[in-house]
C-alpha cells in the first residue's frame, strides 16, 4: 500500500508541478487568436486568408471560419509549428513522409551527416559494451529494487501518457490554445517516432535482457527475440522514445518562456525513466540510448519544425 501510494504521489507531482506552473499567466499575448483580427491578407485561393494576430504567429482561415493550417510560434526565439486537432492528420502524414523518403535522399546527398553518425556510432559502441553492463546489474538487482517498483513500466507508461493529457486538460480549462497545441505536438511527436521504433523492432527482433537464461551470456540477442515488435523485441526501447519525444516537445516549448525548470525537469524525467529501463533488465543500454535519440531527434528537428521550413 505504501509503495503504491508513493508512486501515486510521483506520477502526480511530475504532471501537476509541469502542467500547472508552464503558462500560470495563460499567455494572454498570443494564446487566443482575436474575433476580428486586425490584419488579414488574401491568398492565392480566393477562399483562404491570413490572419496575424501578434507579431510572432499567424495562421490560415477558410471562408468558414475554421484554422486550415495552424500558426507557427516564434515566442522561443525558434520558429515552431503548431497543431490543432484538424491539422493533425496531415502533419503526422507530412512528418512519415519526410522520415522516410525526404531525410534519406538529404543523407545521400551529404546532408545531416554528423548528427547521424553520432547517434550510429554512440549505439554501435553501446551494443560493444551490453554484454559486459548487463552482468552488473543483474548481480545487483536487488540493490534496485526500490528504485525499479517507482519506475515500473506501467508507472512510467502513465507518466508519459499524463504529461499531454494533464497539459490538454489545463489549456481547455484556461483556453490557453497554446497549451492545447503543446499537447497535440507531444502526441505527434510520440505518433512520429514511434513508427521508426517499431519498424526497426520488426526488423532486428532483439532478445530482452531479461529473457537470456542465468548464467548465459548476454550475446547473439539479435534477430534471437519474439516475432512481436510489441512485445518480444528489445531493440530500441519503446518507453525512451516515448518519453524523450514527449520531454522534448514540452521542453522546447518552453525553453525560454521564463520557466528555465522546464527543461530541466522534462528531461530529467526522460532521463530517469530510461535508465530504469535498464536496471529492471527490460532493455541493453544500446536499446534505451538509440530510443531515446530517436524521441529527441524526431520531436525536434521534425515534429517542431514548421512545414514550410522543411
Amino acid at each position: 500500500m505504501i509503495r503504491i501510494k508513493s508512486r501515486t504521489l510521483l506520477l502526480s507531482a511530475v504532471s501537476l508541478s509541469l502542467t500547472f506552473g508552464l503558462d500560470r499567466g495563460r499567455a494572454q499575448d498570443y494564446a487566443n487568436l482575436p474575433d476580428e483580427p486586425g490584419l488579414a491578407f488574401p491568398l492565392a485561393a480566393p477562399d483562404r486568408v491570413v490572419v496575424a494576430d501578434s507579431p510572432s504567429r499567424s495562421a490560415v482561415f477558410d471562408d468558414a471560419g475554421q484554422t486550415m493550417r495552424p500558426s507557427v510560434d516564434t515566442t522561443t526565439g525558434t520558429p515552431q509549428r503548431e497543431a490543432t486537432w484538424r491539422s493533425l492528420p496531415g502533419d503526422f502524414l507530412h512528418d512519415q513522409k519526410y522520415i522516410w523518403w525526404t531525410f534519406p535522399k538529404q543523407l545521400a546527398k551529404g546532408h545531416h551527416w554528423v548528427p547521424t553518425l553520432a547517434i550510429v556510432g554512440g549505439t554501435a559502441g553501446l551494443i560493444y559494451a551490453d554484454p559486459h553492463v548487463m552482468p552488473y546489474f543483474r548481480a545487483h538487482q536487488e540493490n534496485w529494487d526500490d528504485f525499479n517498483d517507482v519506475f515500473d513500466p506501467m508507472i512510467t507508461t502513465g507518466e508519459v501518457i499524463a504529461l499531454p493529457a494533464s497539459l490538454m486538460a489545463a489549456g481547455y480549462i484556461r483556453h490557453d490554445n497554446r497549451e492545447v497545441s503543446t499537447a497535440l505536438l507531444a502526441t505527434e511527436a510520440y505518433g512520429d517516432s514511434v513508427v521508426v521504433n517499431l519498424a526497426i523492432k520488426a526488423i532486428t527482433r532483439r532478445e530482452r535482457p531479461s529473457d537470456v537464461p542465468p548464467g548465459a551470456p548476454f550475446t547473439g540477442t539479435f534477430f534471437n527475440g519474439g516475432k512481436s515488435p510489441l512485445k518480444g523485441s528489445s531493440f530500441p526501447s519503446g518507453h525512451a522514445t516515448a518519453v524523450w519525444s514527449v520531454a522534448t516537445v514540452v521542453a522546447e516549448r518552453y525553453r525560454h518562456r521564463g520557466k528555465p525548470w522546464v527543461p530541466v525537469l522534462c528531461y530529467a524525467m526522460a532521463s530517469v525513466i530510461s535508465f530504469s529501463r535498464i536496471t529492471e533488465e527490460a532493455h541493453f543500454p544500446s536499446d534505451v540510448w538509440l530510443g531515446a535519440s530517436l524521441g529527441y531527434t524526431i520531436a525536434k528537428y521534425q515534429t517542431l519544425r514548421p512545414r514550410d521550413a522543411q
